[in-house]
């Protein structure tokens, strides 16, 4: 199913300050934000104040207004603001741009709020655009201090320590583009040209002294190679002269540089391709709505003067996706048999093929929704509440039955009620005459349809409280000898007796289908779990493998330096990288089953007769899964 989007015609501002100074999530961007359930490429740049980043943003949105430009050198964007529309290449998926507050603000003069800004940027996005004017120098490098600061700022685990550096940031930082802006040299090294990538990997080479204004030089340089991979770097010429820089947002391509021209869409459809989809750890898919919650959070965290720490906000937000997914499951299932369940249904079969289809997208809503579900825990409550819903629906189906059948009945009972009401079968042969009528009614009664699930139970009832009458009636019938009296009230216990019959297999025929549905529903969850878990551990994997191959290619670099020392101490890094993928890895079996014991022992307390899948039996039926 393709998910819900916006289009924004213009940006709104998602984080600003308050009266106090304190940065707050504005609601109505939220709002916006939670109506996106596409998962999301959030693209933010950030930079210092008038080097023109807003520019490049509304390039990506494809369009020349939009975030404020500005021509003086007061900086025009203030906070975090956000664009959402359609991303031009992912089907499904919807473009996030935030364009961030200009760094280094001589109006606000406030390093706590830049570094907070910067965090933010990094924490939201999948692709972080660094945008800076002239060359990339030391001059330029040591500007980018925020880099220096992010473990202040950000923490992965509560109780990391101050400072640690750690690879797991590269499972949640993202990609990083460098973009240089007024760049007048050439790109060549001794004379040999070089690419923008290899221009910035040259300007982030390390120096082998241990002087401080050494260590100084490399701070900037490691942060940015340990926290953020893969790199890129675009150049860009001057777009226009003076006196048309004053007037960007009115221009058009034909009145810049062809060459920059060229050079932003190069940029643009770099970022069109390789920005990806933002993700937490684990590979879990962010959309619009988890955005939102993440913005939250990590600004929650922040005024309440705490650092924002990635794990914890993933669990955090869990519990609220999770629920939220509950809901959502729920709704999708409610919506689903109220359009398509047309009351009553003929057969205890025809409401279970449609729930059925209806559980299906249901669990599937959530499994695609939930993560980090602990034990279980939300998806046995799902199971839970559509359990409950669809015992709703079954209970309405057999009122909504009985009305049916009771109204059938007064209908085609009708001229059989006004004879025995004006005593036509006191008569002697009255009692074959009213047999004869009641046989045909309730052959009639029988043969329409409508009347669903308690059709015999209903029919029953009825002729129950008609045995009387018809004892009277026989009793009064002159007619009949005392034997054939006695025989037709053998005949009339006879066929009560069949009554019964059908009665109690009409309802052993649904009790047996509600057993059948519980089992499927048990079913349906521990396949689709099943299948969560091994996309879950696939991701895994590959998450363990992208950070493993980024810090040996920096272990590569590095030995290739001449900094043996640093490679050899990045290589106990590695090996626990190497250890947690291959732990990944092999555990797959025994968590599944463990999965299912769980699954498959509380699932019994709400869906009676199962037989679920635990011990043995789990590890066997696991087989097929590997």
């Amino acid at each position: 199913m393709a998910g819900q989007t916006v289009s924004m015609k213009e940006p709104v501002c998602l984080i600003e300050n308050d009266s106090d100074g304190k940065l707050r999530v504005v609601r109505s961007a939220l709002d916006i934000l939670d109506q996106i359930d596409q998962h999301v490429v959030v693209v933010a740049v950030v930079g210092l104040y008038r080097t023109g980043k807003s520019y490049l943003m509304n390039k990506l949105a494809g369009e020349r207004k939009g975030f404020a430009l500005g021509a003086t050198i007061q900086s025009k964007t203030k906070g975090i603001w956000m664009w959402c529309v359609p991303h031009p290449e992912k089907r499904d998926h919807t473009l996030v741009l935030l364009d961030t507050e200009g760094l280094g603000d001589v109006e606000k003069g406030d390093e706590k709020n830049d570094n907070w800004i910067f965090s933010l940027a990094v924490l939201l996005s999948s692709t972080l655009v660094y945008n800076s004017m002239g060359t990339i120098d030391n001059n330029a490098l040591e500007k980018l201090h925020y880099v220096t600061a992010m473990t202040e700022h950000i923490k992965v685990k509560s109780n990391q320590r101050d400072g640690e550096e750690s690879s797991e940031y590269l499972c949640y930082f993202p990609s990083f583009v460098w973009t240089v802006r007024d760049f007048t040299l050439t790109l060549e090294v001794d004379g040999i040209p070089i690419t923008a990538n290899e221009y910035l990997e040259n300007a982030l080479k390390l120096k082998t002294g241990h002087s401080k204004k050494d260590q100084a030089y490399n701070l900037p340089r490691s942060c940015l190679r340990n926290y953020f991979t893969p790199r890129w770097c675009f150049v860009f010429e001057r777009p226009a002269n003076g006196n048309k820089m004053r007037r960007m947002e009115e221009l058009t391509d034909a009145d810049l540089e062809p060459s920059f021209v060229e050079q932003a869409k190069e940029f643009c459809d770099h970022v069109f391709k390789e920005a990806k989809t933002k993700t937490l750890k684990q590979g879990l898919k962010v959309t619009g709505r988890l955005l939102g919650n993440l913005a939250e959070t990590y600004v929650s965290a922040i005024r309440s003067g705490q650092i924002p720490c990635l794990d914890n906000a993933v669990l955090a937000l869990a519990q609220i996706e999770n629920s939220s997914a509950i809901e959502r499951a729920r709704a999708h299932y409610q919506k689903g048999m109220a359009d398509w369940v047309a009351y009553p249904t003929e057969t205890q079969e025809e409401l279970s093929e449609v729930h059925a289809v209806m559980e299906k997208e249901a669990v599937a809503i959530f499994i695609n929704s939930s993560f980090k579900d602990e034990d279980q825990k939300y998806q046995l409550e799902l199971m839970k509440v559509l359990q409950e819903e669809y015992q709703k629906i079954c209970e309405r189906n057999y009122k909504e039955s009985q009305k049916a059948c009771e109204s059938k009945i007064e209908c085609i009972f009708a001229p059989l009620e006004e004879q025995i009401r004006d005593g036509s079968y006191m008569t002697s042969g009255g009692y074959k005459e009213y047999c004869n009528d009641l046989k045909l009614a309730t052959s009639e009664y029988r043969s329409e349809k409508g009347g669903g699930v308690k059709a015999e139970e209903v029919l029953k009832e009825y002729l129950e409280r008609k045995a009387s009458i018809g004892q009277a009636i026989l009793s009064a019938d002159k007619s009949l000898s005392e034997a054939e009296q006695r025989a037709e009230a053998e005949k009339a216990k006879m066929e009560a007796s069949e009554r019964e019959n059908r009665a109690m297999e009409e309802q052993l025929e649904v009790q047996e289908k509600l057993r059948a549905d519980h089992q499927r529903t048990y079913e349906e969850n521990v396949n689709q779990l099943m299948e969560r878990m091994k996309r879950d551990s696939r991701n895994a994997v590959a998450e363990h493998d992208r950070v493993l191959q980024a810090r040996l290619r920096e272990q590569n670099d590095l030995l290739q330096q001449g900094f043996d020392d640093r490679a050899h101490q990045m290589q106990r890094e590695i090996d626990a990288l190497k250890g947690a993928k291959a732990e990944e890895e092999q555990k797959n079996p025994s968590f599944m089953s463990t999965a299912l014991d769980t699954v498959g022992t509380a699932a019994t307390l709400f869906l009676p007769g199962i037989i679920p899948k635990v011990g043995g039996m789990a590890v066997k039926w696991l087989s097929k899964w590997f």
